[in-house]
Order: structure tokens, then C-alpha cells, then sequence
């Protein structure tokens, strides 16, 4: 059966969390948990008042209280700062590794492990340049446009969680990977014109790969089995295939083998009506000439 998860808003990849604080339903609560109490213990054998320890560190004291609580994520510089105002000498900012993870949303590591297990991944995107191809700049404008807005803190979380997918370019061996753009989202100057100009760049850069293959929607297309929406299928090692759409406020991971065999045959028709990949990067360079 599919799984739905709400939260997401025209991003493309599920990345739509609303901060730094553990999901409930998320298992990685635990280690959170253990790095708060870890914390807690160090600051108590230093002497230290949680709002003393907070001036130290640059931290408020309900931030503090929220991170040995288990309530909130430490980031890398808490941990960081942390460790060498209590002399952990390294222990503390080693924990770095075990909240890497956490700090990313739940469906975004669990899409995340399934790329990773992916031999094929083949995306249709029909708003915005899809999650894999995205420069930090276009992430960054995009999440910027969300409403309502998210803080530093969010945007930075958010970011960092997309670029980290992008480790599936340099996997080894390298899995197959498509993606069919709409001609609008090619047209669509997120982040005005320099930001854009360089996704256009990436995206033709990306497409030298030997393992990546970039196809264009044109809009002037009369026959177009994508107009249900954007679309994701990962063919996993195991022979498996699992499905991944989304539409305002669901991200929803999909493993009904019926429901997959249906993307599968609307992703086949999709890039058999757009543009062949020579012809898509052409197009491409031709956008990327007037804008």
C-alpha cells in the first residue's frame, strides 16, 4: 500500500518539514534522546546552569533545555561549541554523525534510502527542476518562496537535506537515471535570472553523464500521459519497484505493485512523447541563449 505523508509544497522531493525538531513518529528519536542526555551530564559535571552554559555556547536557555530534552536537534555548531567550552575533548562533536541523519526529515531519509538502493530512478517533474538536479542556489531560491515562510534554521535544513540526495551521481556502480522536464519549468526564472541561468548550465552539465539522461516536455505536445501529475519509479536491487508522487501538502511513497505498474506505463509514454535526449539538451542551450 502507499504511504502518505503530508508536509510538502512544491519541492519535489518531500523535503517540507517545518523545522529542527524530531518527527514523533520517527525512530531516530532515540539517538536525539541519548545525545541530549550525553549533554545534560557533561554540563552537570562541568558545574554549569543550563542559561550559564547557554551565554557559553551562544545558545539561548530554552534551547538548551530543548536539546537535552531530547526536544530539538543540536546542529554541527552547538555540538561543536558544546564540546570545547565543557572539555569533552572530541566525544561531544562526534556526535556530529549519529544527529547527521535526524537532522533530515523522515520520508527525505527513507526516500533517500530507497535512491540508494535504486539501479533505475525515471522522474517526471511538471513545476519546478526535479530535487536530483537542482544547484543550491535554485533549492534555496525555491524554499524562499514558500508560504508561509521558513527561518534560517528551516532553509538551511531543508538545503543541506536536498543537496545531500545529490550523492547519488557519484554512486558506483552508477545507477540509470532519467528525468522528463515540462518546457515551462525550462522557462520559469526561480531566483531571477543568474540563479536560473545556472540551473539551465547544470543541467547540461548533469546530462554528460553517461548514466543520465535528460528528456523536454514541449509544451506544443498534443498527446501527454503526464497531465496527472509529477511522478517518480525506482527499480530497486532486489527487482523490486516502488512509486513516489506528490501533489500540495502529500508526499506519498508508493510499493502497490499495481499502482507502480501504472507509473511505470504513464513514465514509458511520457518519455516516448517528449523530446529525444539529443534534442532535449539542444532545446536546452537554446533557452539557456535567450534568457
Amino acid at each position: 500500500m502507499g504511504v502518505d505523508s503530508g508536509g510538502t509544497d512544491y519541492t519535489t522531493d518531500g523535503a517540507d518539514e517545518p523545522d529542527w525538531e524530531p518527527d514523533p513518529g520517527d525512530d531516530s528519536g532515540a539517538v536525539i534522546a541519548a545525545v541530549g542526555r550525553q549533554i545534560k551530564l557533561w554540563r552537570e559535571a562541568a558545574g554549569l546552569r543550563q542559561v550559564e552554559f547557554g551565554a557559553a555556547i551562544g545558545y539561548g536557555e530554552n534551547q538548551v533545555y530543548k536539546v537535552e530534552a531530547g526536544k530539538r536537534i543540536p546542529r554541527p555548531e552547538f555540538l561543536d561549541r558544546a564540546d570545547e567550552v565543557l572539555g569533552a575533548g572530541g566525544k561531544l562533536a562526534a556526535m556530529k554523525q549519529d544527529v547527521a541523519e535526524a537532522r533530515y526529515p523522515k520520508r527525505v531519509r527513507d526516500l533517500a534510502k530507497l535512491e540508494a538502493e535504486a539501479v533505475e530512478l525515471g522522474a517526471y517533474g511538471n513545476t519546478v527542476v526535479h530535487g536530483l538536479l537542482q544547484t543550491e542556489e535554485y533549492a534555496r531560491a525555491l524554499f524562499g518562496l514558500r508560504r508561509p515562510a521558513y527561518d534560517e534554521d528551516q532553509l538551511e535544513r531543508l538545503v543541506g537535506a536536498r543537496m545531500g540526495r545529490q550523492e547519488i551521481f557519484a554512486r558506483r556502480p552508477a545507477p540509470l537515471l532519467t528525468f522528463v522536464q515540462e518546457e515551462a519549468v525550462l522557462r520559469r526564472p526561480i531566483g531571477g535570472r543568474m540563479v536560473f541561468r545556472r540551473q539551465l548550465e547544470h543541467l547540461l552539465e548533469i546530462a554528460k553523464l553517461r548514466h543520465v539522461e535528460i528528456q523536454v516536455m514541449p509544451t506544443a505536445a498534443e498527446e501527454h500521459a503526464g497531465l496527472g501529475g509529477s511522478l517518480q519509479v525506482l527499480k530497486l536491487r532486489d527487482g523490486a519497484a516502488v512509486g513516489h508522487n506528490e501533489v500540495q501538502l502529500i508526499s506519498r511513497l508508493i510499493s502497490n505493485p499495481k499502482e507502480v505498474q501504472i507509473l511505470e506505463m504513464r513514465y514509458g509514454m511520457i518519455r516516448s512523447q517528449a523530446l529525444r535526449p539529443r534534442e532535449s539538451l539542444a532545446f536546452i542551450e537554446k533557452v539557456l541563449g535567450e534568457t
